[in-house]
């Protein structure tokens, strides 16, 4: 059995107190703490290298944190042996980075494929969920397609249907319109909100588009320098005084993150050792 927080906040599905992580003598976080709504979409924005992806990993306890708790429905997983790790697990289904689909594979068997691997399903009820779950997306005529025939937006979607096809509690979306044209990006952001609230799922997005995060989030949340730097509804943040949160949202070159990385002074790189 897997062992609950007596405490836990009923309406957090995901709770992060002073989470500090470090990779080597760079400090990725420090002191973070986040909170993820049971039923919401939450979106994790940020400036490159703030970690976002190492938060899923965190999440997920692929990485383990230096100090801090992170708590999953009522349940420490630090403390969980690897057979509870293992079941937690399957509460979360990952939407990755370009799909990451099966190469080798139908798109039938794509999306089959985590069901034949965690249930013990007939081949008739896997066909019943597939079939479904390709419809959802729009892609039930796709199915003996393989992944090298599909379209970015195409690849995507049956991606979206493979994370949903063991009906997870969390979807986890790891940068979802990266590379898309602008009609699949508005397919999968339509898709992100309606299986969220069709499933009663909880889904946790990562991305750097904030057009689109305003669209589809509830609560977004802005990392910088290891910490929450805002949160709060996208038009919140919008609205937000912060330099940091201006420059983010509005896509601006100058602010407080640096448009050049640190460096020696330029003239003299360029010409002190040339010159002598």
């Amino acid at each position: 059995m897997l062992r609950r927080e007596m405490n836990a906040p009923r309406d957090n599905i995901v709770e992060i107190r002073d989470l500090h992580f470090s990779r080597g003598a760079r400090k990725i976080f420090d002191g973070l703490n986040v909170d993820i709504k049971r039923g919401q979409v939450t979106a994790i924005m940020g400036p490159s290298g703030t970690g976002k992806t190492t938060l899923l990993r965190l999440i997920t306890r692929q990485l383990r944190p230096d100090h801090g708790t992170i708590v999953v429905d009522g349940v420490d997983i630090a403390n969980l042996n690897k057979a509870e790790l293992y079941k937690l697990r399957k509460r979360f289904g990952m939407l990755f980075q370009n799909g990451a689909l099966l190469t080798d594979l139908s798109v039938f068997e794509n999306v089959a494929f985590p069901l034949r691997e965690h249930t013990n399903l007939s081949n008739r009820l896997i066909r019943h969920v597939v079939l479904t779950k390709l419809h959802a997306v729009g892609l039930r005529g796709a199915a003996d397609m393989m992944p090298g025939e599909l379209s970015g937006g195409m690849a995507r979607r049956v991606a979206l249907a493979r994370a949903m096809a063991t009906d997870p509690d969390i979807l986890i979306y790891d940068e979802p319109f990266v590379g898309l044209d602008p009609i699949s990006m508005g397919v999968i952001v339509r898709l992100v909100r309606r299986m969220n609230d069709a499933l009663g799922i909880s889904s946790i997005l990562v991305s750097h588009d904030v057009d689109e995060i305003s669209t589809v989030s509830d609560c977004s949340y802005l990392l910088s320098d290891g910490k929450v730097a805002a949160s709060g509804s996208p038009d919140e943040l919008n609205r937000a005084s912060s330099e940091l949160v201006r420059q983010f949202m509005h896509g601006m070159a100058d602010g407080p993150v640096a448009f050049h990385f640190a460096a020696p002074d330029y003239a003299e790189q360029l010409l002190g050792r040339d010159s002598e």
